[in-house]
């Protein structure tokens, strides 16, 4: 018989100041049914907790994930990153002192609910009430019930496809909020109005934003994601400070496999980069 996920986090254990310390991450589901009023909707939010927050006082920095269904413990229909695993094997190095927040997707409307522009071929997006709710309701009752580093430089939000579009847009609308950004193919051919609200981005504080996009994807997905880099790089001149960190994979697809690859890189850049 496998072993439990919670076997193997008592097993796979390492030593640090005397006490035992899991290199994996624990999991914890917050809520099956967590409420998101401001799209009366519910959903199953995750956390994954370093292996060192059971034995220790200390605060972490966070990070928010889109599509909490893709991420770990056998993922979608489409296969799943494994941060579990790579949050593993980046504290095997040193660099697994995260909190990550996974948010379960909508289902049938997860492209409306990550839209957002008012009208969509789909129909009207829901992206901007998303967004609320991540900023006004999760993120204050991820702060009241774990040790987190509250600050925007130690606040991160990503996702891929869909989410990589509405994570590009926490950190546009809410700069103040969300400091890093992990950006994996995103959807860019929503609207090319995305590259005007990137011009009216303005933040006096250092953002980092770690941009991934495979050549085997879309004819378009390479060039658009260096579009999106150079407009916003443009900023710096402006007084805007962004950091960004690009990596074209000639082979890579649309697909988990690869992004979780790109993970543990995007995981050091951000958080980790001396």
């Amino acid at each position: 018989m496998e072993k439990s996920m919670l076997e193997q986090n008592i097993n796979d254990a390492g030593s640090q100041g005397g006490n035992q310390v899991s290199y994996r991450p624990e999991i914890r589901i917050i809520a099956e049914d967590y409420e998101i009023p401001q799209l009366n909707r519910k959903r199953r939010i995750s956390v994954l907790l370093p292996g060192s927050y059971g034995v220790s006082s200390k605060s972490y920095p966070v990070l928010y994930l889109h599509d909490g269904q893709n991420l770990f413990d056998g993922g979608g229909p489409y296969g799943n990153w494994a941060i579990d695993e790579k949050l593993s094997e980046l504290a095997r190095k040193g660099m697994g002192e995260v909190i990550v927040v996974a948010i379960d997707h909508a289902e049938e409307e997860r492209v409306l609910e990550f839209s957002p522009f008012k009208e969509t071929k789909w129909g009207k997006g829901d992206g901007k009430r998303y967004l609320k709710f991540l900023v006004e309701t999760l993120k204050p009752h991820i702060d009241k019930n774990f040790r987190t580093l509250k600050e925007r430089e130690n606040t991160g939000v990503g996702g891929s496809s869909m989410g990589g579009l509405i994570s590009i847009y926490a950190g546009l609308r809410y700069p103040s909020v969300f400091g890093k950004l992990m950006i994996f193919s995103p959807s860019l051919w929503i609207t090319p109005k995305i590259y005007f609200d990137a011009i009216a981005f303005h933040q006096p504080y250092p953002t980092d934003i770690y941009l991934y996009a495979g050549g085997s994807e879309s004819v378009n997905m390479v060039g658009n994601v260096k579009r999106l880099k150079q407009v916003l790089e443009d900023k710096n001149k402006e007084g805007t400070i962004v950091n960004i960190e690009l990596h074209i994979d000639p082979q890579g697809k649309h697909e988990e496999w690869f992004w979780s690859q790109e993970f543990p890189a995007a995981i050091e850049f951000l958080y980790f980069r001396k």
